[in-house]
């Protein structure tokens, strides 16, 4: 099957020539796979993609979610699409047999999951943000929990959410003032406000499974004192059928300008309109011990940072190839070198700011897929690898590319949607075609799962020191291993890991030089632009280990695919790299503009 969502062949590249996936089959977690599984995984989900979540795509787009008689109504094509996805089983694709998963490598259920977000990322939403409420449950939950909910969720019956921002505390958890009472039972009733919650309140399934951050009264201080809570849309009895409704309401939807096939919602605990068992409070049963919330949560919003990072990218690259096919087929114009007015128009792709503007794209939306297929590589090496410290370094290094792998491809992959609008031209900003929603699409990730400046306060302020500053110097080491290899291969492949090695050099010194100013608020000012400069040299990394593993293919097989692999490689290291060379001397000389800036003076 050929569809513009994602490339086929950039992504057997990059799992089977370049991250050599198969070879996870020698493990004993995936080895009942071999490379035909995966390709069926690949296909069906593609599959699903195009008959199922793409046709609905600009309907839900333009017919968004409403609320009558306080209930969520939308297109039924939401509910039918998520029904045959839920009879597929990719929701648990990556999780254990034992709970009916397929147990396949999480990197390889990325890449599936990919194409869903490119055909219609409002729809793909709920299983992700369901497989995320799963995954927490599995780790921090208790057997019960993991029966009564994940087991439904799985199985496509329960979907999920996260309760962690209220009007009056979005990034700031520490402010959160939902509070839950413990009750004699040993279950607790909570009472609050929270805001933004998407997939919040719908009709798509049985039940929806709120995981709330809350407080216990009497509890610490701050986000000490958070705990976390699993609490039902309708009760769940011991024998898993479902009973009253729980005391959560929907306030309203908040309206979007992307995104719109999501439900985003104002949810209501505690208001007293539903009374289970006689009495106002939402029922919800504590997740692990108490005051652990957040670090739980975490564990949820890890993997949705890195999620966000893989929407952003299939977003992109779906926009890059309708542009593509959009360049091809547009008559427009004659050669510069041909002066016959006569002359027959040419395709615009001939142009050569056409093709600029295509060759950023692809540097960025395939510079950014394989960083988040790298970093689902990381997941499996964390799960599977032999040996305990090769664990620990796969999780080191994930957890140092996190908030790169949320933010880069947010940024970079949205600026792709903005050529691919400026490709069509005039076409490109109306809706007769597919890349303006794309744009409105995409314009959230920069946002959601904590915005840009958060991620860069959390690389610089919190990653880039962590253990003495261990994760930074694996990260380093890293993609230095890359650069000595690279110099052995001599050619085209040392002249770039020249220049990488020297931007390598220049993120150890800043970061040291940022850091020994002695005034944490001086050194995280520019902590954006600290992230936007680290973000691409991680990005030309990943551009370095594809031209390595082109170096490898056997000649004369798909040549014109290599070709413009590496031609992506060139434009990103000549065009894209040397911008953070500004960027490190603004961080060098410790500029102290914003810092200094008065609210007075705006």
């Amino acid at each position: 099957m050929s569809s513009t969502l994602l490339s086929r062949r950039d992504l057997r590249f990059l799992l089977y020539e370049w991250l050599d996936v198969c070879r996870l089959t020698e493990r004993p977690r995936y080895a009942e796979h071999s490379r035909e599984t995966f390709d069926d995984v690949l296909d069906l989900a593609e599959r699903l993609a195009v008959e199922q979540f793409a046709p609905h795509n600009r309907a839900a787009d333009t017919s968004e979610p409403t609320v009558s008689g306080g209930r969520v109504r939308m297109i039924p094509q939401v509910k039918a699409a998520l029904d045959v996805f839920a009879r597929t089983g990719l929701l648990a694709a990556s999780m254990d047999e034992a709970v009916g998963g397929m147990q396949l490598p999480h990197v390889v259920s990325a890449a599936a999951f990919g194409f869903l977000q490119a055909a219609n990322v409002g729809t793909s939403a709920y299983p992700f943000l369901t497989l995320g409420n799963a995954n927490l449950l599995l780790a921090h939950g208790s057997a019960e929990q993991v029966d009564t909910y994940v087991r439904p969720m799985v199985q496509g019956r329960f979907f999920g959410t996260m309760c962690l921002s209220e009007p009056q505390a979005g990034s700031s958890l520490a402010d959160i003032t939902t509070r839950a009472e413990p009750q004699d039972d040993g279950t607790y009733r909570l009472f609050g406000t929270k805001m933004w919650i998407s997939g919040g309140d719908h009709e798509l399934a049985e039940n929806i499974v709120h995981l709330v951050l809350a407080k216990i009264p009497g509890g610490p201080a701050g986000v000490k004192g958070i705990s976390l809570f699993v609490v039902p849309k309708t009760l769940v009895g011991p024998d898993g059928a479902l009973g009253a409704r729980n005391d959560v309401t929907l306030v309203g939807l908040n309206h979007k300008m992307g995104y719109r096939g999501t439900t985003n919602t104002l949810l209501n605990f505690g208001e007293g309109v539903h009374r289970p068992d006689g009495r106002p409070g939402a029922v919800g049963h504590l997740v692990g011990p108490p005051h652990q919330g957040l670090a739980q949560m975490f564990h949820m919003m890890n993997e949705a940072r890195i999620g966000v990072g893989a929407g952003a990218t299939a977003l992109g690259y779906t926009g890059y190839l309708k542009s593509l096919a959009y360049a091809r087929q547009r008559p427009q114009g004659r050669p510069t070198a041909d002066k016959d007015p006569t002359a027959p128009q040419v395709p615009i792709v001939a142009h050569t700011d056409v093709r600029r503007m295509l060759l950023a794209q692809k540097s960025y939306v395939e510079g950014a897929l394989a960083l988040v297929l790298y970093c689902g590589r990381l997941l499996d090496e964390e799960r599977t690898a032999p040996e305990v410290t090769d664990r620990e370094r796969a999780h080191l290094l994930l957890d140092m590319l996190t908030p790169i792998a949320k933010s880069w491809p947010s940024q970079w992959c949205l600026a792709a949607n903005d050529l691919a609008i400026q490709v069509h031209g005039g076409y490109g900003y109306t809706r007769d075609y597919d890349v303006e929603q794309h744009w409105r699409d995409n314009r959230l990730n920069p946002i959601h799962e904590g915005t840009h400046g958060i991620q860069a306060l959390d690389l610089l302020g919190r990653k880039a020191t962590m253990g003495g500053g261990a994760g930074l110097a694996l990260l380093l080491e890293t993609i230095g291993a890359t650069v000595s290899r690279a110099w052995k291969a001599d050619g085209e492949a040392a002249e770039l890991a020249a220049r990488l090695g020297t931007a390598v050099d220049r993120i150890a010194a800043t970061t040291r030089r940022l850091w020994g100013s002695g005034d944490p608020a001086l050194a995280l000012a520019n902590a954006s632009v600290y992230l936007e400069a680290v973000g691409h040299v991680v990005v030309a990394w990943m551009w370095l280990e594809q031209l390595l593993a082109i170096d490898a293919a056997p000649a004369g097989v798909d040549a014109d695919f290599y070709a413009g692999k590496r031609q992506a490689a060139r434009y990103f290291f000549r065009h894209e790299l040397p911008r953070t060379g500004p960027q490190f001397d603004l961080l060098d000389s410790l500029d102290r503009t914003t810092l200094e800036m008065r609210e007075d003076w705006f």
